[in-house]
């Protein structure tokens, strides 16, 4: 009856609808195990999208806090009545972020949360043009689809006004100028002043950049990027807007991604996956004290029936709780060292591994093909060889995204050491299927 149901009802969204016929039917969880409706284990080796960052044991805590929310009060519209969850969530939000990042609101997505943080420096600034790299990603819905830097914007038709590209400083097929990494990071930077200078500072209102680009590639920005990003924006009275969608709460050893880089405080922050850990949909966008207090006097411009739902906030409060309570960061940035080895050797053991990037328990390998080009390009449909490693990667039992050439780590911030290790080893594994496949 399932698959009849599937067969006749399910669409997918980012793949083709006839994928669905491939995917398992996943009955449960448990730790950072899937099992599916056969019996079959599956790590879960990129916590599905980024976002099950606590597994699939909730704390208690949470389950009992969204039970009770339910039973008390499961709605109230948010320009209508004030929950006491709003408020208890915010003030912990605005605790946790350094500065005075402290005026909140609670989206139910990412994609929503920048559309929030889009009109929030439009509206502030009285400016409209958007900077954002290629390669980043901030969502599906009109403004953050356009500024989105790779293939996922074309769907839309790339029409909507007022976005503007810039090279992210980790580029794929050239390099920055410069004999060392300070001189190619101050090129990069010149690159980006030059920019804003031809598209005139006056009519941009806003930086958006991710602050360790995910699904591009999990590329962390050189020393000394996001410091000169922040002060060219105060050069020309620009805001910055750190995207932590993906890295935020945790991912990367740090409680938000920008406090990997000294010297950068973000006016907007926007962060979702992590702050539920994906039990239910929320989001938040954080501003800074000035922006706060401008829109006292007047509405933000954006808004949603479900922003700050209180069932949703009910999870995300416990969810944050449990994680500093457990020092959830402290143990990711204990184990990141493991995951930075492992991927290391795999990259030294694999010719089919270019290079790889790690920070925190978010890594990434870039497959190459033998004569070292781009073996696939993100936009195209899996090759043959890629096909074989899909396949490689379900039978050692991994589950994950893949997106040739790029092949992402992130498993839930809860694994152990023993557990990590095996994920490890079954990767490894199943690259040897990619190298033969490829023509090493």
């Amino acid at each position: 009856q399932i698959a009849v149901a599937v067969n006749s009802s399910v669409m997918l969204t980012w793949a083709p609808g006839k994928t669905r016929h491939s995917i398992p039917h996943i009955s449960h969880g448990e730790g950072v195990y899937l099992y599916d409706t056969d019996g079959k284990q599956y790590l879960d080796w990129t916590s599905q999208a980024v976002c099950c960052n606590m597994g699939y044991d909730l704390p208690p805590e949470v389950i009992e806090a969204v039970t009770e929310q339910m039973k008390s009060l499961p709605f109230v519209y948010g320009g209508l009545g004030m929950a006491e969850i709003r408020a208890r969530l915010a003030q912990l939000i605005g605790e946790i972020l350094p500065g005075d990042l402290r005026g909140v609101v609670f989206p139910s997505s990412g994609s929503e949360a920048n559309e929030a943080a889009i009109m929030c420096a439009r509206r502030y600034t009285g400016k409209f043009k958007v900077i954002n790299w290629y390669r980043g990603y901030h969502g599906g819905t009109a403004n953050s689809a356009q500024a989105t830097g790779d293939f996922r914007r074309w769907f839309g038709g790339d029409t909507v006004p007022g976005f503007v590209k810039a090279f992210n400083p980790t580029p794929i097929f050239w390099d920055v100028a410069g004999n060392t990494e300070g001189e190619k990071c101050q090129m990069a930077l010149n690159m980006l002043e030059e920019q804003i200078l031809n598209e005139g500072p006056d009519t941009v209102a806003m930086v958006q950049f991710e602050s360790i680009v995910g699904a591009g590639g999990v590329l962390i920005p050189p020393k000394g990027y996001m410091a000169g990003v922040r002060a060219i924006c105060d050069k020309y009275d620009i805001l910055l807007h750190c995207d932590e969608v993906m890295v935020g709460f945790g991912r990367t050893g740090e409680m938000f991604g920008f406090q990997n880089f000294e010297g950068v405080m973000p006016d907007i922050v926007t962060s979702a996956k992590g702050l539920t850990s994906a039990s239910l949909p929320l989001s938040m966008m954080a501003v800074r004290a000035h922006l706060m207090e401008a829109f006292d006097h007047m509405p933000l411009g954006w808004g949603s029936t479900y922003q700050a739902h209180p069932v949703a906030m009910a999870a995300a409060y416990e969810n944050v709780k449990y994680m500093i309570k457990n020092d959830i960061v402290g143990h990711v940035k204990k184990l990141a060292p493991t995951l930075e080895n492992g991927l290391r050797e795999i990259a030294e053991n694999h010719p089919s591994v270019k290079q790889y990037r790690a920070i925190g328990m978010f890594g990434c390998l870039d497959v190459q093909s033998p004569n070292g080009e781009n073996p696939q390009l993100q936009h195209l449909p899996f090759d043959k060889a890629f096909g074989e490693y899909k396949k490689a990667y379900s039978n050692v039992g991994l589950m994950g995204l893949i997106r040739p050439p790029l092949l992402h780590v992130a498993p839930p911030l809860i694994i152990n050491e023993n557990e990590l290790l095996d994920g490890l080893e079954r990767q490894d594994i199943a690259l040897h299927t990619l190298d033969e496949a490829l023509g090493f």
